[in-house]
């Protein structure tokens, strides 16, 4: 089974990808000695899939408690953490307690940040079962929760103990939610890995049907990846930034529309197509080269519209980016295939009149 540590300023943690991986949960847990609960956060439909599966594996840790929440992007907000710090203290939760995080990426990232704040903090461990958490968001240690001025304004650097990833569990994940994954590697291929994105060219059909050792061969890739970029920027202060590439106005469209429109993913997908024209504008990136970028995204398959969303809509909602310095949007643009550059300033009317041209030309590059 392929393993990979991750330093963190806290300590370091392992990272266990493989099939089978979710039944040997319970065992791994064990290594976290002088744990006095386990408390699994979970939603409703990963429970319904996978809950079963999950209690087998942590017989040996009874009694464990389940606390279940709704795990749409709309509810990742402090009124979750709220409610799930009170079931924590009602079940009897102690510092030496351990949260499983058993679920997707609002899971993580709401299980996470509950974990860094509850009784200022206690052991926390991944159990990813979407794409988006395998290859991402349950490596590196950030959690977080929306405000409705915008998304992961609050949150904490917060590594977890042990992080499980077992690809079976996406065999039950709806189409839609595992492309959107797919849109995460896609955005890994391009700011660090050449070879990778040539065998997402080759590749793709293979990965939308979900076969298996094409799916082993990229998860364990991205894992990679991003525990490189952490290890060597683990608190977001340079380098950490290219894993926002297309997160940028991705994230302020998951704003304007009430993270109804769009998964994670699919928003992503958006901000990736949209930061290759400005890098073309600005000539950073080749147009062949884009135009190898805007058909690989367009493989994965269609993304939901952007009509009604307007730029000076998204003008206040970018001026709330995480990434913001002094008032000044900062945005990852590509340089070539594998290297980006962050930390891009640029002006107002370039970013919007490209907004305002980004349907046209995305349609008029397709797969």
């Amino acid at each position: 089974m392929p393993t990979i540590q991750i330093p963190s300023a806290t300590g370091a943690y392992r990272v266990y990808c493989g099939s089978g991986t979710l039944l040997r949960t319970g065992a791994l847990l064990t290594r976290l000695r002088g744990t006095t609960g386990v408390f699994v956060l979970s939603s409703p439909t990963v429970w319904e899939h996978w809950g079963r599966a999950a209690i087998r594996a942590l017989a040996q840790h009874k009694p464990v408690t389940v606390i279940l929440f709704d795990d749409r992007e709309a509810s990742k907000d402090l009124q979750t953490i709220e409610a799930l710090a009170r079931q924590l203290v009602y079940a009897g939760a102690d510092r030496r307690a351990t949260l499983v995080a058993l679920g997707g990426g609002v899971v993580g990232d709401v299980a996470g940040f509950a974990a860094a704040i509850y009784l200022r903090g206690v052991r926390l461990v991944h159990v990813p079962t979407t794409l988006v958490a395998q290859v991402d968001s349950s490596i590196g240690g950030k959690t977080g929760v929306n405000l409705a001025e915008g998304k992961n304004l609050v949150g904490a650097f917060y590594p977890p103990k042990l992080v499980m990833t077992d690809p079976e569990t996406l065999l039950t994940l709806p189409h839609r939610e595992y492309r959107s994954g797919l849109y995460e590697i896609v955005k890994y291929a391009l700011i660090a890995d050449p070879e990778l994105f040539a065998f997402l060219e080759r590749r793709m059909l293979a990965l939308l049907r979900r076969d298996a050792a094409a799916l082993a061969w990229v998860i364990s890739r991205c894992i990679r990846i991003k525990a490189d970029i952490v290890t060597k920027d683990e608190r977001e202060g340079g380098l950490r930034e290219i894993l926002n590439f297309g997160h940028t106005l991705g994230h302020a469209l998951e704003a304007a529309t009430k993270y109804r429109r769009f998964r994670h993913g699919e928003a992503v997908a958006w901000g990736m197509i949209y930061a290759t024209l400005l890098g073309v504008a600005t000539n950073r990136f080749k147009e062949e080269d884009a135009t190898r970028l805007i058909r690989l995204v367009s493989s994965v398959g269609p993304l939901p519209g952007i009509s009604g969303i307007r730029a000076a809509q998204l003008r206040a909602i970018l001026a709330g980016d995480k990434k913001v310095r002094g008032g000044r949007v900062r945005w990852v643009l590509p340089r070539r295939i594998g290297k980006v550059d962050w930390g891009a300033e640029l002006p107002w009317a370039l970013v919007s009149r490209t907004f305002v041209a980004l349907p046209s030309f995305a349609a008029g590059t397709k797969a």
